[in-house]
């Protein structure tokens, strides 16, 4: 499954995030990643949420950004959920189509039974046909 948070830079995504991922933990049976661009909200983060800053890593385009998900996929048979804040910088997509970002996500959701929740500054109406079925906030 994906959800996503939309709206403009500066409404509050984020904290809509955190508090989800916080919330999450509560009825975890697995593990729940946070994926930023820095560790700012580390310590709004629950303790049991994995924060991975992915500006700690070599991912230079959509390509690796995919590689990287799917490498944490990978490692963490238990994984449940991944949190993106500011998703359309750390998978390299702002400005681009996200249309088939959306359908690379939807389809390891459904192989690997795992829901991301998607942070992304945009107003709701600018995105794709196939990710507005997804929106659960819209700022």
């Amino acid at each position: 499954m994906i959800q996503i948070i939309a709206g403009k830079k500066g409404k509050g995504k984020t904290k809509f995030l955190l508090e989800k991922a916080n919330e999450a933990v509560k009825d975890a049976k697995g593990t729940i990643v946070y994926l930023d661009k820095s560790t700012k909200h580390m310590y709004e983060l629950n303790s049991s949420v994995r924060l991975v800053n992915v500006c700690d890593y070599p991912i230079s385009s959509y390509d690796a950004f995919l590689g990287f998900v799917s490498g944490i996929i990978a490692q963490d048979y238990d994984l449940q959920q991944i949190y993106f804040d500011s998703f359309l910088k750390i998978a390299d997509l702002e400005g681009k189509n996200i249309e088939s970002a959306i359908e690379d996500l939807k389809v390891l959701s459904d192989n690997h039974n795992i829901t991301f929740v998607l942070s992304i500054s945009s107003d709701a109406s600018e995105l794709p046909e196939n990710a507005k079925s997804n929106i659960v906030i819209a700022l």
